[in-house]
């Protein structure tokens, strides 16, 4: 809004011309979105605790959680979203098709999440939603997801897979693309969720991925960029680096309340929202293969649980003494802020590998 707003006077005032910028823009929705996010943080908290909006937590979880955790506000990911929506409509082009696919998938995911935290804190236990209905309601938000990329965008390459490190290698999906980026789609969002278990732990490397595609679409929607790194050249795409920025200020803002002991968590509202945009993020910029590295931490999240249950159901034990392994590590000893800082030091070496695919092809 204040995009188009600032972008209309340059006739009479030449200083405006900077707005036209996408690295300034970036810029300023790291900040907003983070102004926003302090603004409304507390507030909001306050609300939350006073109408009882809190998270059941999982009785077989560690003890430590049971005496400590309960009674925290959950549905932090709604101030998340706030941010996230409020900074990108105020400076990103809105004319962008791929802005408002990633602003549908961001919003859709998020209220999905939020039926099921309602459902968890009206039931008053951590299952919440049942598992395939929120199954079908990812499937379909999914599938809208990629029908407007498919019918609404002129993206060349989209049913192309890339992968890193070959230059030359590319795989035409053809129809297996709608699957595949269904399971893109699906998977993060779920990864991120199954990751939110403890204070700030998938705050930091969601910041760190949205902070990497920062770049990342940037270079793929820039002729000069992409060219001298011979990435594919995605005319618009450049634009979602203020989606991607806006993600940054927001989680950067939320790791103020989220960090230990968190006063409030993001729930399902923020870790299905923010683990969507992502991925469709991923596949518009054509890096889902890069997600699943910078984003090494959900996966590695996601496949023990997949081990555990696999374990569990074909030899009745299990591997880990908890799942995800987050757990593990707890009740093996380790004390909750080790745990969470080992992981972000893990997701930080997992981006500068996964930026690091950029340039090694």
């Amino acid at each position: 809004m204040l995009f188009h707003l600032l972008t209309s006077l340059i006739d009479q005032y030449s200083f405006l011309n900077v707005f036209k910028y996408l690295t300034f823009r970036t810029g300023l929705s790291v900040m907003t979105s983070l102004v926003v996010v302090f603004i409304i943080g507390a507030p909001l908290i306050k609300i939350f605790s006073e109408k009882m909006i809190t998270g059941p937590i999982r009785q077989d979880g560690p003890i430590d959680h049971i005496i400590k955790k309960s009674g925290t506000p959950t549905m932090g990911g709604v101030i998340i979203i706030i941010g996230i929506i409020t900074s990108t409509l105020l400076w990103s082009d809105l004319t962008n098709i791929y802005v408002w696919t990633l602003i549908f998938a961001s919003l859709s995911l998020g209220a999905l999440g939020l039926l099921d935290d309602i459902m968890k804190i009206k039931l008053k236990n951590s299952t919440g939603l049942k598992s395939k209905y929120k199954f079908a309601g990812q499937l379909v938000i999914g599938a809208i997801t990629l029908f407007i990329l498919i019918n609404y965008t002129d993206h060349e390459y989209l049913y192309d897979l890339y992968f890193p490190f070959l230059k030359n290698f590319i795989l035409d999906l053809g129809i297996f693309f709608i699957p595949f980026g269904l399971f893109v789609i699906i998977g993060a969002s779920n990864a991120v969720n199954l990751t939110d278990g403890l204070d700030g732990l998938a705050t930091v490397p969601v910041m760190l991925v949205a902070l990497s595609f920062t770049l990342i679409s940037y270079i793929v929607g820039n002729t000069i960029f992409s060219e001298y790194l011979q990435i594919q050249y995605i005319p618009d795409v450049g634009e979602l680096s203020i989606f991607c920025g806006s993600i940054v200020g927001a989680c950067l803002g939320f790791l103020w309340y989220n960090a230990p002991p968190a006063k409030i968590f993001m729930g399902d509202t923020g870790s299905l929202s923010l683990g969507g945009s992502l991925a469709a993020i991923a596949i518009i910029v054509k890096h889902e293969i890069v997600l699943a590295i910078i984003g090494g931490l959900f996966v590695l999240e996601t496949v023990s649980v997949i081990i555990q249950v696999i374990s569990f159901k074909l030899t009745g034990k299990r591997i880990f003494k908890m799942a995800p392994i987050h757990h593990h590590f707890e009740k093996k000893g380790w004390h909750e802020s080790t745990i969470v800082i080992r992981f972000w030091i893990i997701a930080i070496i997992l981006a500068l590998v996964g930026l690091a695919t950029l340039k090694l092809r």
